[in-house]
């Protein structure tokens, strides 16, 4: 079985995540996308975050909908920092037994263009089938207040850099496929930011998700 693994806070998850899982395995054949929500990220401090287990439940209802999707929540279990060599480990052992060849990592251009500054990159890169896919830089306006905040040097990775980026120049990054999947302009900010203003995001979710979002109003009012 060819499985890919796609990183996330999730917080929500929303539908240009199911869209890029689609395409990495209708493009390069893999038969399994394991969503990982992280527990605590080292690169961002998350604002207006739901709880922990709200986002894995919201993962788990995405992924119902799809054979080919699955939440795996192993970052929450293990607690602490969530680091992909971790990860990426931890994977390897579960999966062994059905795994065909490497683990594909999923990673945006805005996470490709930090990947250097990630724990222990060069062995994730040698670990994993990298698979670069395209997300559209989305400033968030300062007056934001469900925003996350880059911590430490991602700071220092802003809209320009990652318009300049050039994943074919980071010698990390050689061999990596890289797709030209659908630029959906869907964030989990805005999300968050239409939830708690009353305005309309049903179908920027998986009806699942909504359903969950609104039973629980987790981003205040609706």
């Amino acid at each position: 079985m060819k499985i890919a693994v796609l990183g996330g806070t999730f917080n929500p998850i929303h539908m240009a995540h199911l869209a890029v899982a689609d395409e990495v395995c209708t493009s390069l054949g893999y038969d399994r996308v394991l969503f990982v929500p992280s527990n605590i990220p080292p690169h961002k401090q998350m604002n207006c975050s739901v709880t922990t287990e709200d986002r894995v439940r919201m993962v788990q209802r995405a992924c119902d909908a799809d054979p080919r999707f699955q939440c795996e929540p192993c970052e929450v279990e293990r607690g602490g920092i969530s680091y992909t060599y971790d990860t990426i480990c931890f994977l390897e052992k579960k999966y062994a037994h059905v795994l065909e060849g490497k683990l594909g990592l999923i990673m945006g251009r805005d996470q490709a263009a930090g990947f250097h500054l990630w724990h222990r990159a060069h062995d994730i890169a040698r670990m994993v089938d990298l698979v670069l896919v395209e997300r559209p830089v989305m400033t968030e306006p300062a007056s934001c207040s469900v925003g996350n905040v880059p911590t430490g040097d991602y700071a220092s990775i802003t809209g320009d850099s990652l318009r300049e980026f050039n994943a074919s120049d980071d010698p990390l990054l050689k061999g990596a496929r890289v797709l030209s999947n659908a630029l959906l302009p869907v964030s989990s900010t805005d999300i968050r930011e239409r939830a708690s203003e009353g305005r309309a995001f049903r179908y920027l979710v998986p009806p699942a998700v909504f359903e969950y979002i609104m039973g629980g109003n987790l981003y205040g009012q609706h």
